[in-house]
């Protein structure tokens, strides 16, 4: 048996890593177990890369409209060095959680982690499967053996919900991870799921002139969020050429030698064909709560994920999880706060509840949408009585010198207290707005003390006070 460790981590993701720093911190004997790479889904395979992509779509796309702005350019693309850049964003990155364990004195064992119980850890060589060819492994780690620790967090994080029928096989049915790094961009594309992902792709690749199709089995994309933010959201991507397709499901998939025909069924019930050259499905996530030992400890799940208290402790003691394996919502933010708590938990710290209701959603598509506290049906249905607010990007000057006029602010009110409920942007800038709307809420502030702030100008910011002052039938602007 290896030498004992006050605290293992099994993963090194956001909420991982993040964990693990902060134990040092703290004075714990701290090593990470990671089988595939630093940084997690998030880091090597989700919102870096995809943001880098979609930045260079948004780069394109003011390219092409130059001309309102007086640059004159017939932009051109190149897709090698669009995809080239994005996974030289993650292995950047990649680096530098390696770089941080290793200041914060933390040790990675390299390979694939079970529970033994009594504290102790069971790791073998990491699977063929489980192997990156793009990110390699950290150097200098540990290997396979046998570990014990005081403490141990399960922080292993998700992975691509896979749907029957829709099975990826990597060339003509693609998770995300295909998606992000593609031999050629299609002709045509058909998404499977309109939540986050699924909008963001369909941006990405619209962008760029692949013919694509959201498919959403409910009845609005972007089920998370606040019907009139989804609403816009349809409409401005409808606009831009996407062909979307709400409370459709996809009924099944004839796999061609270089294309798909999918039959898609609507709310009638009608089966209809079409033919795509690529299929994403972007049906969410699933935790990774396999091949652990779990079952053999009596850890408890619940709907497929580990079951947790607010510090993130299990049913068995010494033993916690925290990020995506624990449950929604699954942000790398969240993971990373819980990670935070977690630790100062098993330190005796006392820390405060993660409040999942303010955890903010981002989607990163054009325009951006943010989100954060309740929609407006969620908050109706919990019984109070509300003061909504809304202003749009149309009547904001910053918005209209970036030539960004489309979007919208909407807050809303609990109309006894001033308790601000939730707030649900889209426009450009949403996803760094939002925060402003997040700090709020965590201070629970009133509407009153929202009016008394002053907001720099001019900023998309002041759609934010604007929006406030809307609720209050006080706006200025409009």
């Amino acid at each position: 048996m290896s030498e004992a460790y006050d605290l293992i981590i099994i993963g090194g993701g956001p909420g991982g890593y993040v964990a693990a720093i902060r134990a040092a911190q703290l004075g714990f004997k701290t090593a990470v177990i990671e089988r595939e790479h630093l940084g997690g889904i998030c880091l090597n395979w989700g919102c870096i890369p995809t943001k880098t992509l979609l930045r260079s779509a948004e780069i394109y796309r003011l390219a092409k409209e130059g001309a309102v702005f007086g640059v004159t350019a017939t932009p051109s693309f190149d897709p090698a060095r669009i995809i080239a850049r994005s996974r030289e964003s993650a292995v950047r990155l990649n680096a530098g959680v390696g770089f941080l364990l290793k200041k914060n004195k933390i040790d990675v064992i390299w390979g694939e982690a079970r529970l033994t119980g009594g504290g102790s850890v069971s790791v073998g060589a990491p699977t063929k499967a489980a192997v990156t060819p793009q990110i390699p492994a950290p150097k200098n780690t540990l290997g396979a053996g046998d570990y014990r620790a005081k403490n141990i967090i399960i922080a292993t994080g998700a992975r691509p919900r896979v749907l029957p029928g829709l099975e990826p096989d990597g060339r003509l049915v693609w998770s995300y991870f295909e998606a992000l790094k593609p031999e050629a961009f299609p002709k045509s594309l058909l998404i499977v799921g309109g939540g986050a992902i699924g909008v963001e792709f369909a941006s990405f690749y619209n962008t760029f002139g692949v013919a694509v199709t959201l498919v959403e089995a409910t009845g609005q994309i972007l089920p998370a969020e606040d019907a009139e933010i989804a609403a816009l959201a349809h409409k401005s991507l409808e606009k831009q050429g996407i062909a979307i397709r709400v409370a459709t499901t996809v009924a099944a998939l004839d796999r061609q030698a270089d294309s798909v025909v999918a039959t898609l069924k609507g709310a009638d019930g009608k089966p209809e064909t079409a033919a795509f050259a690529r299929v994403l499905s972007a049906a969410g996530v699933v935790a990774n709560v396999e091949n652990l030992g779990l079952e053999a400890l009596g850890v408890a799940l619940e709907r497929g994920v580990i079951k947790i208290d607010g510090p993130g402790r299990t049913n068995v003691p010494g033993v916690y999880a925290i990020g995506d394996v624990a449950g929604g919502p699954m942000l790398a933010h969240k993971a990373e706060h819980e990670g935070v708590v977690c630790v100062e938990a098993i330190a005796g710290k006392n820390p405060h509840a993660l409040d999942k209701s303010l955890v903010p959603g981002c989607t990163y598509c054009h325009p951006q949408i943010a989100s954060v506290g309740l929609s407006e049906a969620k908050a109706k249905a919990l019984g109070y009585e509300l003061k909504i607010g809304r202003f749009p990007y149309l009547a904001n000057g910053k918005a209209i010198a970036l030539g960004e006029p489309d979007g919208l602010v909407k807050t809303i009110f609990d109309s006894k207290s001033g308790r601000l409920l939730g707030a649900h942007l889209i426009g450009a800038e949403a996803t760094e707005l939002v925060q402003g709307f997040v700090i709020a809420m965590n201070l629970e502030t009133t509407e009153e003390e929202l009016m008394r702030t002053v907001f720099p100008h001019p900023t998309l910011s002041e759609t934010m006070l604007e929006s406030v002052y809307s609720a209050y039938d006080r706006a200025i602007h409009i």
